[in-house]
């Protein structure tokens, strides 16, 4: 793969992995069918998931130990064919084994008798219709069909096969294996859908469940956005079993910052006609935006620029004058965009006329491509699995009671464009939506059904949709030394649950080399891992002689049956393993430690080797020595936790050398350092800006946040404006009343390299929680000294996963800290425990509820 695969994405192809080879074993032994879903939202990388499924299947997967299905034939079908380009592209994009030649648009002109194994082949419903000519001669019924005067028919084109032909071999071929691979599996499921008569099975149905002889698909997957759509999809099908569904959690989507963290609202505060004004505003956001990237892409360096564009959404039977005038608003106040920035995705298919405008139209799938293109004119979705990750800014001249078709269009504008959050950014992770014909009672309808997620599009919930925030920065009044200090606080990530420490090391290497911090990086690695195998050859020298004669002997039993008596009797033989099975051998081991690292203690034990003929003689006693160890657990074992511990020590040696890379740079490293299977380390990053509402609105009333002094991030008024709860109040207060205070920091509560995280264990599970406040003070000689305090409430599940969890941040971290506390109100009184000191930490671990650690004398009254 050209990408790494998010730790959510891995997981989900593991799991795909595991229902097709089930799939394919149960199909080649007893000939059953089967179908499962992959389901995930909007911005998820489906395509993504899928490219590495495939480059599994056709080559195999050490990582998931999953074998290559050397039939393997892949249909790729939806029911649009722009849609299946957009597809094909992407796949191509993130496989790094997948030619031009692998992807196959099936044409008219297409004509084979089976399907090729090792390809995907594109199809779509129009090429399965009546009239194509691919299915021409399928059909008895087709009264077109030319006949010889026998009877026998005519081909088209004189082609040997329709599409149905090929189909059906390829499903008989006992050396293939097809799968079907449904995009978007909910579409033209319904009976007469796409096919014209009413009754008559979908094209979709015809595949999966056969049609006259061709028997339906074995494999199915179903490519989806929710699980309800696939199960609607499914439903009716005919000697079919179901395997379970692979479902991708949202909020691990949300996390990996693939997605947008925040949609901004703007609605008129007064009722009339605001539509100029907004517009120009809107205008204004894209003209700021596009500042604000080209700033950050001159900070980053080559490849980080995004060209933002702004979407109008127009009515149904939009006024083509309206839309003209609209476009006049925007040229006069951006005049430096050019006049053929603009272009439609109309339904019309066609260059439109709005006003003094021509404006051509340009394919959904082609607008991402195109930076020329800065305003987009569009009406609905645009279509089904279009995205736009620069699209930034929607203006949308919808009318309230059109509020699902704003929430479906936006659900398509929240990929990221560099598919990685920005970190310290809130603006460029944000998108604007500026909606003049709403009020406030129907914009707080559109946040609400933007967080909850949108069942019927699969849209990601976003947990942060602001109406009307404002934008904080750096406060000016505070010191640079306080900004010194956050930066170099310990953040926790959360733990990956299939680690895979060796390829962890080697990625971070190659990664350490090309940055040129540590030259032959790669080699250095391979050598420490040399060394720790030479090591476990000399400790564990009897067991794997031991194991070296089972890789080179292979014994069976020899049944030996009496003609005349009935009887039977078995007797055992041993013999000498030939190449092919110590090969095999070597393999199997080359998974458990990594091909990579197989390879090259191979070649560092054969040369070593003064007892072998020749270089071939040596490297056949390499791979049996290597085989051999891989037939030992405590092989494994020790040589993860080495790999685990040069990572570690490298990712803290060049820490500060890598903080000075790109962001993208710096993301890469991050990535590494959380494919750990332990909780890592991470620094904190200065936030640039954040957004922050100032008000909340609810029934339709505003009402004015209390603002804050102090704070490391401010307002114009130098002000932070924060919606607290009683006992975040009382925190605050209390807090800032100490002597000698500097500011003060909102730990934000979700995923962000400006927010502070500490894992703790919940049944079993590592998760991660952000306590609630920073507080900064100078401390003479001691410069800028940080306190945790986390008001939490005693009563919650989670209480005292918490606090152990807090507990053993401490013990690691505490130096870094001058107090770090936990609050609670129990019975009536607000009470504090020092997690400083290590009896209570003692105590935390000792209880078996939080409220009975409040309530010990070791917890004291706080602000008492």
């Amino acid at each position: 793969m050209k990408f790494t695969l998010k730790d959510y994405q891995d997981e989900a192809v593991a799991e795909v992995l595991d229902r097709l080879k089930k799939a394919r074993k149960r199909w080649h032994e007893d000939k059953d069918s089967h179908a499962f879903s992959l389901t995930a939202t909007t911005g998820a990388g489906k395509t993504v998931m899928a490219a590495a499924v495939f480059e599994s299947l056709f080559y195999g997967n050490d990582d998931h130990e999953f074998e290559a299905d050397p039939g393997a034939v892949v249909i790729w079908f939806s029911d649009d064919p722009s849609l299946n380009e957009q597809s094909k592209w992407r796949l191509f994009q993130a496989a790094d084994k997948l030619t031009v030649s692998d992807l196959v648009t099936v044409e008219n002109t297409f004509s084979r008798e089976r399907f090729d194994p090792g390809k995907v082949y594109f199809l779509n419903t129009q090429k399965l219709g009546k009239k194509s000519l691919l299915v021409r001669g399928h059909d008895p019924d087709d009264e077109g069909l030319e006949k010889t005067d026998s009877g026998e028919r005519l081909m088209p084109d004189l082609r040997s096969h329709t599409i149905w032909d090929t189909i059906q071999n390829t499903i008989e071929d006992p050396e293939l294996t097809l799968y079907l691979v449904l995009d978007e599996a909910h579409r033209g499921m319904r009976e007469g859908g796409n096919s014209g008569v009413q009754g008559k099975p979908t094209i979709v149905k015809q595949l999966i469940n056969g049609t006259g002889a061709v028997p339906g698909i074995p494999i199915v997957w179903g490519i989806s956005a929710t699980v309800q759509r696939f199960n609607d999809a499914m439903q009716g099908m005919t000697g079919r079993s179901t395997l379970p569904n692979v479902e991708v959690d949202s909020k691990k989507v949300q996390d990996s910052g693939l997605i947008k963290d925040t949609i901004k609202l703007d609605v008129p505060d007064e009722t009339g006609d605001f539509t100029t004004v907004l517009l120009r505003r809107g205008t204004e956001r894209l003209r700021a935006m596009s500042k604000a990237w080209a700033d950050y892409g001159a900070d980053q360096g080559q490849g980080e620029t995004v060209q933002p564009l702004m979407v109008l959404q127009v009515p149904n039977n939009p006024d083509p004058n309206d839309i003209g005038r609209w476009l006049d608003t925007i040229f006069e106040t951006w005049p430096d965009l050019p006049l053929d920035c603009v272009a439609n995705v109309l339904g019309e298919h066609r260059t439109e006329l709005f006003g003094s405008h021509s404006v051509p139209y340009i394919e959904p799938e082609r607008v991402q491509e195109r930076d020329d293109v800065r305003i987009l004119i569009a009406k609905d979705a645009i279509s089904t699995g279009w995205d736009c990750p620069r699209a930034e800014v929607m203006v949308s001249f919808r009318a309230a009671s059109d509020r699902t078709h704003i929430t479906q269009l936006l659900g398509r504008m929240v990929r990221s464009p560099l598919a990685r959050r920005i970190p310290g950014n809130d603006q460029l992770n944000a998108v604007d939506c500026l909606l003049p014909k709403f009020d406030k009672v129907a914009v707080e309808a559109v946040a609400n059904a933007i967080m909850s997620g949108g069942d019927a599009e699969g849209d990601t919930p976003l947990t942060r949709v602001l109406i009307q925030p404002v934008d904080l920065l750096p406060n000016p009044a505070i010191p640079q030394v306080v900004w010194d200090k956050f930066v170099s606080l310990p953040s926790q990530s959360l733990p990956k649950k299939t680690a895979r420490p060796v390829k962890r090391l080697t990625a971070l290497a190659h990664e350490l080399a090309q940055d040129s911090l540590l030259p032959d990086a790669g080699k250095a690695a391979h050598k420490a891992l040399h060394k720790v195998l030479d090591g476990l050859r000399s400790d564990l020298a009897g067991d794997i002689a031991k194991a070296r004669k089972d890789v080179i002997t292979v014994e069976g039993k020899t049944l030996t049956a009496d003609i005349a008596s009935g009887g039977t009797s078995f007797d055992d033989f041993v013999e000498a393993a030939d190449y092919a099975v110590i090969e095999d051998a070597y393999r199997r081991a080359g998974r458990i430690i990594s091909p990579d690292l197989a390879t090259s203690y191979s070649e560092h034990l054969a040369k070593q080797n003064d007892n072998a003929e020749d270089e071939e003689e040596a490297l056949i006693d390499a791979h049996t020595d290597i085989a051999a160890l891989g037939l030992i657990d405590a092989v494994k074992v020790r040589l993860e936790q080495a790999a685990e511990a040069l990572a570690n020590e490298w990712l803290s040696k060049y820490q500060a050398a890598i903080a000075k890379l790109s962001d993208k740079r710096q993301e890469a490293y991050r990535e590494i350092s959380e494919l750990s299977a332990m909780p890592f380390d991470v620094r904190l990053a200065k936030p640039g800006s954040r957004l922050q509402p100032s008000k909340v609105l609810e029934g339709g009333q505003e009402t004015d946040l209390p603002r804050f002094k102090s704070h490391l991030l401010c307002d114009d008024a130098s002000l932070f404006p924060d919606l607290l709860n009683e006992w975040e109040t009382k925190v605050q207060s209390v807090e800032m009343e100490i002597q000698g205070r500097v500011g003060w920091y909102r730990n934000p509560p979700r995923t962000s390299q400006d927010s502070l995280g500490i894992v703790y264990d919940y049944a079993g599970n590592t998760e991660i929680m952000r306590p609630d406040f920073l507080f900064f003070s100078e401390h003479g000689p001691e410069g800028i000294v940080v306190d945790i305090i986390d008001p939490h409430g005693e009563h919650l599940a989670d209480s005292l996963p918490k606090l152990r969890g807090l507990a053993d941040y401490t013990e690691k971290h505490g130096a870094h800290f001058g107090r770090i506390e936990a609050v609670a109100k129990v019975d009536g009184s607000y009470r504090v425990l020092d997690l400083k000191t290590a009896d209570v930490r003692e105590l935390v671990r000792r209880v078996t509820s939080a409220k009975e650690a409040y309530l010990d004398a070791l917890s004291v009254v706080y602000g008492g």
